[in-house]
């Protein structure tokens, strides 16, 4: 299909599902949530992005030749940072190549480029950002969207420029996940900038790590004159899941650590707050596990490492060459933390408190409009902290529209709830000013 044909049927399709008397689209004309009744509405907003999401992953699942030529992180020369690092400032472009989308001979512009950061221990680092252009013409600056996809890996191998360039076989169909939202994007005619926010350490759940790979991603991706975007574009930010969490860490840090990257507005579901609940609850399967082994890692000063037993330390160890969300679900299923622990109920113990502490979202007020959504359903991450999360940054002063959604389960939400978001993230894009205050559904 064409790509003009593809993006005419899209808008169609989505204004019938969307659009309010006057043909503008949007919300619902009585601002509800979309509820779980109204599933073919949804089928018919997603009908175009999904149909190419499924032709690329069935090109994709049908090139493995092609696929397994792709270097990993680890052996890429392109990861490697340059002696000279630290000289360079946040942001600074410092490689660039040209991709093809997954491999495939996608019509979407598509370079990967590298770019210096600052992690949370306050170390240079070299990150890379896969920026995304669609054949969509556009009057005036183009918008960008800064998608963070939900990494949930302690490995490179797994990282989002990896998948993107059509590496990992066995993380694949992860990433295709978000390939319906993402084409969702490039057919709305926006440029979208996919970081590596975890860093060349995979650090799940650093949330400054994260938030400062996430702004300096949009900075390189800014200065990059071949993607045809530049400091005029409105920038907007999204995630879902673990891609939230860094793309709220990105807002709150915004202000005091790039001033210079302004966001139109954030779309963020699914977010993971209160960790030591959210590894409660996933206990027993692999989120707990990448969660413990993650903030064991990054935080080294909570001693939360010295409380695993051996079993737990080889787990450690082993972290940083084959850990990506797909091989622990293989290696740990049925696998409960206390089974990794030398004591007793190891996720209500001060330390692996202490390590996540700091991590916690909402100590700082985003400066910048939010639409956020969570299934009161959620079987993955308790809703209950999702709830506290709104109600202290509506009590910080924060403007935003947070969704206690009906639609079921963590991956329900995150379908039934999206078009909500991107179009909240379109309506900043077009200039539409958002009413300051809560509005929390």
């Amino acid at each position: 299909m064409e790509s003009g044909h593809l993006l005419s049927t899209y808008r169609e399709n989505a204004c019938r599902a969307t659009c309010s008397a006057t043909g503008a689209p949007g919300l619902p004309v009585d601002g509800a949530p979309w509820q779980p009744v109204m599933w073919w509405r949804i089928g018919l907003r997603w009908f175009a992005p999904l149909t190419l999401a499924m032709i690329m992953l069935a090109a994709a699942l049908s090139m493995p030749v092609a696929r397994a030529a792709v270097l990993s992180p680890g052996d890429d020369p392109f990861y490697a940072a340059p002696p000279d690092l630290a000289s360079h400032p946040n942001g600074a472009v410092l490689g660039a190549r040209t991709i093809p989308l997954l491999g495939l001979p996608i019509p979407v512009a598509a370079w990967q480029l590298r770019y210096r950061t600052t992690d949370s221990e306050e170390h240079p680092q070299l990150d890379v950002t896969t920026v995304l252009v669609p054949p969509v013409p556009w009057n005036g600056p183009r918008p960008v969207l800064s998608y963070q996809v939900p990494e949930n890996s302690l490995d490179t191998r797994c990282a989002p420029s990896a998948t993107l360039r059509g590496g990992s076989d066995s993380n694949m169909a992860s990433a295709m996940q978000d390939a319906p939202f993402i084409a969702d994007a490039l057919l709305r005619g926006w440029a979208v900038v996919v970081s590596d926010y975890e860093g060349p350490q995979s650090r799940l759940f650093d949330g400054v790590t994260s938030g400062r790979g996430v702004l300096d991603g949009i900075r390189a991706a800014l200065s990059f004159p071949p993607a045809g975007i530049d400091a005029s574009s409105p920038i907007g930010a999204w995630g879902y899941s673990s891609g939230a969490f860094a793309t709220l860490w990105a807002t709150q840090l915004r202000q005091e650590y790039a001033p210079d990257v302004r966001f139109v507005g954030t779309s963020a579901g699914g977010i993971p707050t209160d960790i030591p609940a959210v590894a409660q609850r996933a206990d027993g399967a692999v989120g707990a596990i990448l969660i413990l082994l993650g903030l064991a890692r990054n935080e080294p000063d909570s001693r939360l490492a010295d409380l695993l037993n051996d079993r737990g330390r080889r787990a450690l160890l082993a972290a940083d060459t084959s850990s990506c969300g797909a091989d622990l679900a293989q290696e740990y299923s049925d696998i409960h933390v206390d089974d990794l622990a030398a004591v007793p109920n190891l996720l209500a113990q001060p330390a692996f408190r202490n390590a996540a502490m700091p991590n916690e979202l909402g100590r700082t007020t985003p400066d910048t409009p939010l639409y956020l959504y969570h299934s009161v359903a959620d079987e993955k991450i308790p809703v209950a902290g999702y709830t506290a999360l709104v109600d202290a940054y509506c009590a910080q002063g924060a403007t935003l529209t947070a969704i206690h959604s009906l639609f079921p389960t963590h991956i329900g939400a995150a379908a039934g709830e999206a078009f909500g978001g991107m179009n909240f993230l379109a309506d900043r894009f077009a200039g539409t000013p958002k009413a300051s205050g809560c509005v929390v559904q």
